[in-house]
């Protein structure tokens, strides 16, 4: 019997394929330290460049043209409209001059609307929430039904909302059997936020729906033995529990909310009612309908700067209470 002798290659040197081919290729070894930390990163890079350009570039376009005197004389060649300096700014909130005036009219209704839509949205999420933790037959069926109205398009959803609120042919005369006005006068406010709180009010449910899952059943077997009804579990143990979901949700359901252009602009069209005149449309209508686009966008600036003031105080308070109640 012969003995095969096997070299080791040299240093540098690839080793041969066993049947005589080409070179083994080596494969390239990402070091752990890397592939363990800023890979991740480096993967989701392209995505957060595209959202930045896509977020980042026109709100730096909205704060330059805010402090120029854009308007319909310029907009073709808006790089070249003269500066303003803080006029814009001066005049939108001189509440004693036209503009300042009809800016804090919309500003106290979106503050009126957007409590009203929040309460109610939040209100009817958990009680769907808690009426879904029960066992009874048609519980899918009926957790679908709610889930309806976050499910369709918001476009479809509103213009339906919009022929339902006609005077003469709608539905929700017909039903209450009188001829008001839903659309034009202070009714607007009040369809407007029916229409708000309809198509809020699912995303509340699903998510506290979620919070009632994380809920022990053993505390609510306890509260029981204990001789606690329904109204005391839901005070001293479901409310607690989800106090974690409700700041996250309120905040959302504000934002959310307070920025609402979709539901009056497909309601009313272009110039909503005053009774229905939202900061948003507002704003759309003081950039092109009066052809003022520095400001509005004016507006739009002290728009964010109020909701990075709410949202601040607001993320500092939950903090505080959190560091409470784990102390």
């Amino acid at each position: 019997m012969t003995s095969l002798d096997i070299k080791a290659p040299a240093a540098g040197e690839a080793p041969s394929s066993p049947a005589g081919g080409p070179p083994r290729r080596r494969r390239l070894r990402i070091p752990d330290r890397i592939r363990r930390g800023g890979l991740p990163y480096l993967l989701l890079l392209p995505a957060l460049v595209l959202e930045l350009v896509i977020h980042l570039v026109p709100m730096v376009v909205g704060i330059v043209m805010a402090f120029k005197e854009l308007t319909q004389f310029y907009i073709r060649d808006w790089g070249n409209a003269p500066w303003a300096g803080l006029e814009n700014f001066r005049l939108a909130v001189d509440f004693d001059a036209p503009i300042g005036a009809d800016l804090l009219h919309s500003f106290w209704v979106t503050c009126s609307f957007t409590v009203l839509a929040v309460g109610f949205s939040w209100l009817f999420g958990v009680s769907a929430a808690i009426l879904m933790q029960e066992n009874f037959r048609g519980r899918g069926v009926l957790r679908a039904v709610f889930l309806t109205p976050y499910a369709l398009p918001a476009y479809a959803a509103v213009i339906t909302w919009a022929f339902m609120f006609q005077r003469d042919n709608g539905l929700v005369n017909s039903v209450l059997g009188g001829d008001s006005f839903w659309l034009i006068g202070d009714n607007s406010f009040w369809a407007l936020t029916i229409v708000a709180v309809w198509k809020t009010w699912p995303f509340a449910f699903l998510m506290l729906m979620a919070g009632l899952q994380n809920i022990p059943k053993e505390l609510y077997e306890a509260a029981a033995i204990d001789g606690a009804g329904i109204w005391q579990q839901i005070r001293r143990i479901t409310l607690p529990s989800l106090a974690p979901v409700n700041q996250v949700l309120v905040l959302v359901l504000f934002l959310w909310t307070f920025n609402d252009f979709n539901t009056p602009f497909l309601l009313f069209g272009k110039g909503a009612p005053e009774a229905a005149d939202l900061v948003s449309i507002h704003i759309y209508d003081s950039s092109f309908i009066t052809w003022n686009f520095g400001s509005g966008s004016a507006m739009s600036v002290l728009l964010l700067l109020f909701l990075l003031l709410v949202t601040a105080v607001y993320l500092l308070f939950t903090s505080r209470g959190r560091r409470g109640a784990d102390a």
